[in-house]
């Protein structure tokens, strides 16, 4: 029995002096290097901030031609689709009748002048014997009062006259102002009337409207934005437009009208911005960029870009609680910092809060950051973002 406790004595010696002599081997294994992770500071840069909208065009001035007159269509001068400008004859209904109404009533002006000067020298007549024994004051009464309904007479026939004279010259229809024509729904030889309905509509071209919803909470934040503007905050915005295709319209519009009502439905206020609209200058027939009724991207931007802070998005880490940065202190520690995003682009964004100017962001490696962690910062290799910077936010 003594020789068995003497043996597991030893066998446990044995162990026990392998442990110690392992253990100075544990201690003196190398440590990981810090993680090398790629920073940005934090600056501020010229960012022009927008929204985007969905608008419609319209333009400034439409007109419907109708016929005031009933008659025969006698010619169509336009093209349809052309551009007209204001005076130009468009149709002309068949003036005949017209011009014989206007003759009979100038020939009945002409009758009653001939009774109104026969009044006239019988009036002068009686007045001119009643100072004799063969003159009576009845006589230059009745003359008088005749004299006096020739008159009248006259100015009726006149003012017929005008009339007829207006309906003829109703047998031509002009453009009353310059745009483009649409189609002619009626042809040379129909009949038409007051009743007939819209013959052709013009709109005007250059320049045009866009109307377009903002939210009431939109533009109370607008306004208070810019509230220090010089001449009202709807000077110191801009709108771009952006074409069906996507294409960016190449003129910039102007801010003109705020509606006085919000509506109850969508809770939106209909603003309306004034877009140039030029003639191209290719070839004869080519049409302008903006059509009355498009629909459109109304892109609302800042006319002056502000300084904003920015960090790069790809520093941007998001969880159930918000937006995320890990920012290098000068520990070379790194440090978790939740941050309030503003507007951003796919590249940039702007930081509202959590983040001061000169703050070194990680931007690289940060699959192996840990808060806390020690780590081995260095620039970014990423290329910098242009000096001015837009940012837009759909609405």
């Amino acid at each position: 029995m003594r020789r068995a406790w003497r043996g597991s004595g030893l066998a446990a010696a044995v162990l026990l002096a392998g442990l110690a002599g392992a253990a100075p081997v544990l201690a003196q294994a190398p440590q990981a290097p810090p993680p090398a992770v790629g920073v940005v500071k934090v600056e501020r840069q010229p960012v022009t901030q927008s929204a985007e909208y969905v608008g419609r065009i319209q333009s400034p001035e439409r007109v419907n031609l109708v016929a005031r007159v009933t008659g025969f269509v006698d010619k169509v001068f336009f093209a349809e689709g052309a551009e007209v400008k204001t005076g130009d004859l468009l149709y002309r209904l068949e003036q005949g009748p017209f011009e014989a109404d206007v003759q009979a009533k100038q020939a009945a002006i002409a009758q009653v002048q001939a009774q109104l000067q026969n009044a006239n020298i019988t009036l002068s007549r009686a007045k001119a014997l009643l100072h004799t024994p063969a003159g009576q004051q009845s006589n230059v009464d009745a003359a008088l009062a005749a004299q006096q309904s020739l008159e009248a007479q006259l100015l009726a026939a006149k003012a017929q006259l005008r009339q007829s004279q207006i309906n003829l010259a109703y047998t031509e229809i002009h453009a009353p102002i310059d745009g483009k024509i649409g189609r002619t729904s009626v042809t040379q030889g129909n009949v038409v009337s007051p009743g007939s309905g819209v013959l052709a509509t013009i709109v005007s071209q250059d320049p045009m409207y866009v109307v377009f919803p903002v939210s009431s909470r939109s533009v109370l934040d607008l306004r208070h934005r810019y509230a220090a503007s010089a001449g009202g905050w709807t000077k110191a915005v801009l709108v771009e437009l952006r074409l069906p295709d996507g294409s960016l319209y190449g003129r910039t519009g102007t801010l003109d009208f705020v509606d006085n009502t919000v509506a109850a439905t969508t809770d939106t206020i209909t603003l309306r911005a004034v877009v140039p609209n030029p003639a191209p200058a290719g070839p004869a027939g080519a049409g302008r960029a903006l059509i009355d009724g498009e629909l459109v991207t109304v892109v609302l931007k800042e006319a002056q870009p502000t300084e904003a802070l920015t960090i790069p998005r790809a520093a941007i880490l998001t969880d159930q609680q918000g937006n995320y940065v890990f920012v290098v202190g000068a520990d070379n520690r790194a440090r978790e910092q939740r941050i309030k995003l503003g507007q951003s682009t796919p590249t940039t964004a702007v930081v509202l809060s959590g983040l001061a100017e000169g703050d070194s962001v990680i931007v690289e490696g940060l699959q192996r950051v840990r808060p806390g962690q020690p780590v081995a910062p260095s620039a970014a290799s990423q290329a910098a973002e242009p000096p001015a910077i837009r940012l837009s936010s759909h609405s």
